[in-house]
């Protein structure tokens, strides 16, 4: 058994996941206060002793970088005060689309989060459905990349479609299609794009077979929608029953929610990496918890325990 005391804290904007995560490990959050100034700076401290414990710090780096950088002070504020290790819990890891130069001058994004991370301090990440798996190799220190397919292939059990198919809006996510199909003995469908230019979809077209099919597209991430609405709009002209999504970080941007109530979508899977915005119509969604699998995640790793046989992959 681990012999450091461990303590859980927040970040302001993802306290609603800290609080189920610490409750289903059987915890509750430190006590950390963020003074702020009226420039809009910020100040993050800690009102108990963390000398010498394992700290977890929770924070999804969502926009705006305002997550980003209470995160980093965070860290630097628990190393500062002497830590035994720190831990960052970042459910969502914002930047992850930047993960290599695509055109030329250009930031790779997920790099310089990377090194911020280690630079604040950080002894280890724990994040969950990267949006590329190489970024992994962007840290020198230890990285546990979760998967959401441990909650969503249950859910889709549960559904008892006939005449599954799995489908990946993009080639890019063929791997991810192909992983839910074989936990769910189901066809793949692969849906081919054209973006006219970032953000922006130009055409769509399907590789498989499609009509008749109850299709529950997969993904990583969510942001104006486009993609997925396009996508579910063009399977079931092409013959499909039913359309579903299946998205872990529901980052939802600009006009993505009336996109999604104005499409074919019958339903989207997410969540709560991200929180929901509640003002907005959320008919179409439904939110499953990833507070368990972090939770038991972090008794693993806090007891030196092996987290691979935990996962869908």
């Amino acid at each position: 058994m681990a012999i450091h005391k461990i303590k859980f804290f927040a970040g302001r904007n993802s306290r609603y996941l800290a609080e189920k995560i610490v409750a289903s490990y059987g915890s509750t959050l430190g006590d950390v206060e963020v003074l702020q100034f009226s420039d809009g700076e910020f100040q993050p401290y800690y009102n108990e002793s963390i000398r010498g414990c394992t700290v977890f710090i929770i924070q999804s780096t969502f926009p705006s970088s305002d997550n980003l950088m209470e995160l980093l002070m965070m860290i630097d504020a628990a190393r500062r005060a002497s830590a035994y290790k720190v831990i960052a819990v970042m459910p969502y890891f914002g930047w992850a689309r930047q993960d290599r130069k695509d055109r030329p001058r250009v930031p790779i994004g997920a790099k310089l989060v990377a090194n911020l991370l280690v630079a604040a301090g950080a002894d280890r990440i724990m994040t969950m459905d990267l949006h590329a798996d190489q970024i992994q190799g962007f840290f020198d220190v230890p990285v546990d990349a979760l998967y959401a397919s441990g909650i969503f292939v249950p859910y889709i059990k549960n559904l008892n479609m006939e005449d599954l198919s799995i489908a990946s809006p993009d080639m890019g996510g063929a791997k991810r299609a192909h992983a839910y199909a074989k936990h769910l003995q189901a066809p793949i469908i692969i849906s081919h794009k054209e973006r006219a230019k970032a953000n922006v979809v130009g055409s769509m077209t399907a590789i498989g077979d499609v009509e008749g099919r109850n299709i529950i597209i997969v993904d990583d991430m969510i942001d104006t929608a486009g993609t997925i609405c396009m996508a579910a709009d063009m399977l079931m002209e092409k013959g499909a029953k039913s359309v579903r999504a299946v998205i872990t970080h529901p980052v939802l941007s600009g006009a993505a929610y009336e996109r999604i109530n104005a499409s074919k979508l019958e339903e989207v899977i997410v969540t709560d990496t991200i929180p929901l915005n509640q003002e907005k119509d959320l008919s179409k969604f439904t939110v499953l918890s990833v507070a368990d699998i972090f939770a038991e995640v972090i008794e693993h790793v806090h007891n030196y325990k092996e987290i691979s046989s935990l996962f869908y992959k």
